[in-house]
């Protein structure tokens, strides 16, 4: 079997992987409040593929290509086959927008948040073998059964209190612990899966096809930025609960004192409105001299 390095750079690598799943997890979760506090269908679906966005994208697959760059094998380059990499991607934002939407539609259940997260964990699961499957090297690729169910497990657990916690927590606080759990599931089971792996060398080597790393990095980077920011500005330009709330409290009191304006005549310091014959159409307006003559 070949030497297998999972941290070729060194700590680089699982710490931002590890930053970019909490900080998909705290844009995911404030979505999925959104979810809840949607008032019609269509807002409900908006703020849910926005928060399959950011976990599936940013918090889950993010993550894994991230920690893929430390991920290296003693004497073969690594290249990956474009098209399944992106259908990794498109998996993973998949299975968390049907685990939210098992989760998200009617009442929150114990048998619910079950099939929710069971689709979910193994769609993730999929993700990271599907992505595993991308990769083309000078070898074979084999799994430990073991290590691969037990991956499996980590995955359905992990999306079940992903879900869980996407319904309920409402706080700053909260959202941000729960993050940080968050990204230790996910990267813990990203690196159970990673541990079952082993390469058999092929005898020759021979050219491999598919797109370096490298090739990729820029286009992803940029993807997950734009993504991030993308996430950032439709959260600060969507009213909150708080805002509704106020914006309801206020057209209230507007509509409790406008019979009472209304029933009240406008101050006239002039005597205005006494003149009757003021604002009649065709009809001169009055001069002292025809008040003298009066």
């Amino acid at each position: 079997m070949a030497e297998i390095s999972h941290f070729e750079y060194g700590w680089i690598t699982p710490a931002l992987s590890y930053a970019l799943s909490v900080l998909g997890s705290v844009l995911g979760l404030v979505c999925a409040g959104r979810i809840r506090t949607a008032t019609g269908a269509g807002q409900r679906v908006w703020w849910g593929f926005l928060a399959a966005w950011a976990l599936g994208g940013t918090a889950i697959w993010a993550m894994h290509f991230m920690a893929m760059l430390g991920f290296a094998v003693a004497g073969t380059r690594i290249r990956y086959d474009v098209p399944l990499t992106a259908a990794s991607t498109a998996i993973a934002m998949a299975a968390v927008g049907i685990g939210l939407a098992v989760v998200g539609t009617g009442r929150l259940s114990a048998a619910r948040l079950l099939a929710g997260g069971l689709f979910t964990g193994l769609g993730v699961a999929a993700m990271h073998y599907t992505g595993m499957a991308a990769m083309r090297l000078d070898g074979t690729l084999g799994y430990d059964r073991v290590r691969v169910a037990l991956s499996v497990v980590i995955a359905v657990v992990a999306a079940s209190v992903a879900l869980w916690l996407s319904m309920t927590v409402r706080r700053g606080v909260a959202i941000a612990a729960s993050a940080l759990v968050m990204g230790i599931a996910v990267n813990g089971m990203h690196f159970t899966g990673m541990s079952a792996l082993s390469v058999h060398p092929h005898q020759p080597r021979g050219d491999l096809a598919g797109a370096e790393v490298s090739s990729l990095l820029v286009p992803i980077i940029l993807a997950v930025i734009f993504g991030v920011v993308g996430l950032v500005y439709a959260l600060l330009a969507a009213p909150t609960e708080d805002d509704r709330v106020g914006t309801a409290f206020l057209d209230a009191r507007w509509d409790d004192a406008a019979p009472v304006a209304a029933a009240e005549p406008a101050p006239d310091p002039v005597g205005l409105r006494g003149r009757s014959t003021l604002g009649q159409p065709g009809t001169p307006f009055p001069s002292r001299r025809d008040a003298g003559r009066r």
